[in-house]
């Protein structure tokens, strides 16, 4: 961004080191799947000195990449942190998935950033941009964290750079287009076989001058004339769209009087812009060419995060609370200040046990001392209860000890002597805290509210694979969803099912072998069963009659009901009409245990019956052989009798639905619901081109939404759900569920 030697702090093999937060960048790297990201920061690494050679993700060999089930995917699946030095500032690059089923990690990546780079590639369809990408541009936005684009794949572009630029500013600058505009404009190479011409430099378009890289080591060279033809009307569009975000109000003025303005000073504005989230350069980037230690573009980008990006201490304070729910003041980034720090992500290691990633916010972390964990507990919470308020309910706290702090880079973990306010570190075994958690001083324990993650909605029903994993599968699951928190685990009363709630089916795949792998749990996937109930279809009576002898004390107990269908949402109801002591009054308790112990079990099919009412309207009893199981036993065939001479109705869930989907979209979203026997109650506006869909739909046709929605909405698609009822299910539906349960 200016002239100035481009100096790597730290070589391969040592950690980058910060004591001031002003000297520190917290940059997370944000992209649909398949766009770059982690190839992006390997040659960002590489330039910086850290990596003597950037590597693959076709080869399942990169630093953010390292674990073992994202080399055999060749894809991210977790949250990575790759810190590297850059004239004198330490930079953690947060490199994220792309692909929507790990949208908790991209969270957790957002929480623990101060600005973000949206990496686009020119190799894929430009839609593909929307889809995955917009909604956290607007996150972003909505909390003003500064924002860079960089575009990747150059070399194989489907997209030309200016229509891609273009494409960017439509969707990311949709209040202002002048906001989202390139620094440096492409020099392409001859063109290969394959068609394609290799991107080979830049033009930097406020200096005027050509940046090549194609011998793999950056080189400034100044433009022809041709090149400052090509470049007049893009570097003019630049300067404007500067000066418009310049705090210098007299500076437009003077360019459009022909007065020449000192690119010195553009520099200084565009930084400012940038750092205050109201100006998002376009950039270009690449790995270094074979045998090359500095990848296209990346020392601009470097250059661009140190001075244009905001440091810790330029972001705002943070809201703090203490465990029991007292307001406190807001703490700031402030090295001295009282300790606050969250526990980013949470992994296994085979070896050292759990390790917790740590953003702090205020304090210094020191190895050896003794914090306070505290937490929502969300991990525990079973899905669909919301996520509580501060106070609401009770928190997992613990004291716990810190060991070393170490920084990680890919598999390895670097030792640090301490972590001040607002940089990441890990620390090994504290073995209480959870993602989201809050640490905090011991003698002054503080709180925050963890971010917000999507409510996982795509159930997965496990049970063990064998006995030896049965006595593993409570402790695996329970760790498994304390490293995970956009995991839910379910222990279903109604079913009896273990569930759990992911955000996908990729998700779903990588719990289940992170829980074979990590935690040594082996379990199956079975159908995921709904809630089904049952209820009488009409009125009806039943006479129980339990009367055994054979020696000795005999079983003796009869007694004659009637039952009747009440509203939905009744229960059972059950009322006591014997008249003249037929049943002698601690009987009457006795047949009501045996009728609502059948009523659980249910009667045709297995599922609880519901929303009867029960009258017990006459009986016989004997003095030496009636008991109180006789009448238990003797209440249930009674209501078994009673249910054979009407149809049992079978009861199913039904959920309110909202679909929150870009207009165009509206159509086949309704079209789709009513299909699945949905019942559409309304559409409400929710914002610019977007509409929200609200419909009611059986559970059982909403099992696999959550990867049906992305197909019908191309992706760009969200919804919720909640439990509003049980109603009858239609008799062809209703047959089918019965010869499922029979076979």
């Amino acid at each position: 961004m200016g002239d100035r030697a481009k100096t790597p702090a730290g070589a391969a093999g040592r950690a980058p080191t910060a004591d001031r937060p002003s000297d520190i960048r917290n940059v997370v790297l944000v992209g649909h799947s398949g766009s770059g990201k982690t190839t992006l920061v390997e040659a960002l690494a590489q330039t910086a000195g850290a990596l003597n050679r950037a590597g693959r993700v076709e080869d399942g060999g990169t630093v953010s990449d390292h674990d073992e089930i994202e080399r055999r995917r060749h894809r991210s699946v977790q949250l990575s942190l790759v810190p590297v030095g850059w004239d004198g500032h330490k930079i953690n690059l947060i490199d994220t998935p792309g692909y929507a089923d790990f949208v908790g990690e991209l969270r957790a990546g957002l929480r623990a950033a101060d600005a973000a780079l949206f990496v686009v590639s020119a190799a894929q369809e430009a839609d593909a941009v929307a889809a995955s990408t917009r909604a956290i541009w607007e996150e972003c936005a909505a909390v003003g964290m500064p924002r860079a684009i960089v575009v990747t794949h150059l070399d194989t572009a489907r997209t030309g750079f200016a229509e891609l630029t273009g494409v960017c500013a439509g969707l990311f600058g949709h209040d202002d287009p002048d906001a989202v505009l390139p620094l440096h404009l492409p020099v392409h190479g001859p063109e290969a076989a394959d068609g394609h011409a290799p991107a080979t430099g830049l033009i930097d378009l406020l200096p005027e001058r050509v940046l090549d890289y194609s011998t793999g080591a950056r080189r400034e060279e100044p433009p022809d004339e041709s090149g400052r033809e090509r470049i007049a009307e893009a570097r003019a569009r630049l300067i404007e769209g500067i000066i418009a975000e310049s705090e210098d109000e007299t500076l437009m003025d003077r360019y459009l009087g022909g007065e020449p303005i000192d690119p010195g000073i553009l520099v200084a504005d565009l930084e400012k812009a940038v750092a205050r989230g109201a100006f998002h350069p376009v950039l270009a980037a690449a790995p270094a060419a074979e045998g090359g230690t500095q990848g296209l573009g990346t020392v601009e980008l470097l250059d661009l995060i140190t001075r244009g990006f905001p440091s810790p201490l330029e972001h705002g304070p943070r809201a703090v609370t203490t465990p029991d729910g007292r307001h406190r003041p807001a703490v700031t980034c402030d090295p001295g200040g009282p300790l606050v720090a969250e526990v980013v992500k949470t992994a296994a290691d085979p070896y050292v046990g759990r390790i917790s990633l740590l953003r702090v916010f205020s304090g210094t972390l020191r190895p050896d001392e003794t914090v306070h964990v505290c937490g929502h507990g969300l991990a525990d919470r079973p899905r669909p209860a919301p996520a509580p308020a501060p106070g609401e309910q009770d928190l997992h706290e613990a004291d716990d000890r810190i060991g070393g702090l170490t920084s990680p880079f890919g598999k390895q973990q670097r030792p640090m002597a301490h972590c001040v306010a607002g940089d990441l570190a890990c620390v090994a075994r504290l073995g209480h805290a959870e993602t989201g958690d809050t640490v905090s001083a011991k003698d002054d324990p503080l709180l925050m509210e963890p971010w917000t993650l999507p409510e996982p909605l795509l159930p997965l029903a496990v049970r063990a694979h064998g006995k030896a994993d049965e006595d593993r599968l409570s402790q695996g699951l329970a760790r498994l969803v304390a490293e995970d928190p956009a995991l839910r685990l379910e222990q279903n009363p109604d079913t009896r099912q273990t569930v759990l709630w992911c955000l996908g089916e990729a998700h779903q795949d990588v719990a289940l072998e992170r829980l074979r792998e990590r935690h040594g749990v082996r379990v199956d996937a079975v159908p995921y069963e709904v809630a089904l109930r049952e209820t009488f279809g009409g009125a009806a009576s039943g006479r129980g009659r339990h009367v055994k002898q054979s020696g000795g004390h005999g079983q003796y107990a009869v007694c004659e009901i009637d039952v009747e269908p009440l509203p939905p949402g009744s229960g059972v109801e059950f009322v006591d009409k014997v008249v003249g002591g037929a049943v002698p009054r601690p009987f009457v308790t006795s047949v009501e245990k045996g009728v609502r112990a059948q009523a659980a079990r249910g009667i045709a099919t297995g599922h609880p019956l519901v929303d009867v009412r029960v009258t017990l309207r006459d009986g016989k009893a004997h003095s030496v052989d009636s008991s109180d199981a006789a009448f238990q036993t003797a209440g249930a065939l009674a209501l078994r009798e009673a249910a054979a001479d009407v149809p049992v109705r079978l009861l199913e869930p039904v959920d309110g639905v909202g679909v929150l989907v870009p207009d165009e979209y509206v159509g086949p979203v309704m079209s789709d619901l009513s299909g699945r026997r949905g019942r559409i109650v309304g559409t409400d506006r929710a914002g610019p081109g977007r509409t929200l869909v609200r419909a009611e739909v059986p559970e059982a046709e909403i099992v696999r939404y959550a990867v049906d929605l992305r197909s019908v909405s191309h992706g760009t698609g969200r919804f919720d759900r909640a439990y509003v009822r049980h109603e009858p299910m239609p008799p062809h539906v209703a047959e089918k569920f019965r010869q499922q349960t029979e076979n």
